[in-house]
């Protein structure tokens, strides 16, 4: 696998596949570890950098809608969706407007849309990442999007979302957050499919009241929180994520 769009390639009849929608990392590492976990359990993956190119963060669903199509046409099973924090926002909103092509919704560090604090606050980290490059804000969200535990106990998982973060192009990512900031929820009461909501006990981000809020909104969706558990659900609670995923999916071929 590599840092750029990742397909397994292994497609067979009535095999299910899985698409994998990062967060504002905009790097496909971020799910690297769930991917060899799905991969091992028999499911086909795409795992791919995308970026907004666009103000309208919805509109990103459209411009990654022609690298879906064709992973589905290689397999003859149903397509799963698995999104992080930004990525859940994109997830929706193909679940709303491509029904067809979604037999599951799981998603990590859910979000509807930014409240109004936190739109102001991803323009103010535009501006800073453009005056000061990603060094300028990459400790500052470490510190802020994962839990006490993992800063004492997990320097791997800390280390690897600083270097997520410090990849990025700086202009890129000044525009991925402005693409954010302005991101419309989707009507996330027409989602007919099943939906897994995970977050962490301490992601301040995507809370777990504001999960099960979001949950009250879709039909049948179950809210899972991680102990000792910050935004970085995927990396900081690796095997758990993936056992969860698994067992959601585990029902839904």
């Amino acid at each position: 696998m590599n840092d750029g769009a990742t397909d397994s390639g292994r497609k067979g009849a009535s095999q299910d596949g899985v698409v994998l929608l990062h967060g504002i990392s905009r790097t496909a590492r971020s799910f690297r570890k769930m991917q060899k976990a799905l991969e091992g359990s028999g499911f086909a993956t795409l795992n791919q950098d995308y970026a907004s190119r666009r103000k309208a963060l919805e509109q990103l669903a459209e411009d990654i809608h022609p690298a879906i199509e064709g992973f589905a046409a290689g397999i003859e099973g149903s397509i799963h969706f698995v999104g992080h924090s930004m990525g859940t926002i994109v997830c929706q909103h193909i679940a709303v407007n491509e029904p067809r092509l979604v037999r599951s919704l799981a998603l990590f560090g859910p979000l509807l849309a930014p409240p109004d604090p936190a739109r102001q606050a991803m323009r103010e980290r535009a501006a800073k990442a453009r005056a000061e490059g990603m060094a300028g804000i990459a400790d500052a969200i470490v510190q802020s999007a994962t839990s006490g535990d993992t800063k004492a106990s997990n320097p791997v998982a800390v280390a690897l979302v600083r270097e997520l973060l410090m990849r990025q192009d700086a202009e890129g990512y000044a525009r991925t957050c402005e693409a954010l900031a302005a991101a419309e929820a989707a009507d996330v009461r027409r989602i007919a499919c099943p939906v897994l909501l995970v977050t962490g006990d301490e992601d301040g981000v995507a809370s777990p009241s504001n999960a099960r809020a979001m949950a009250e909104q879709i039909s049948g969706a179950r809210v899972v929180v991680l102990n000792r558990c910050g935004h970085w659900a995927t990396l900081e609670r690796a095997a758990e994520c993936s056992a969860a995923l698994k067992e959601f999916l585990a029902g839904r071929a």
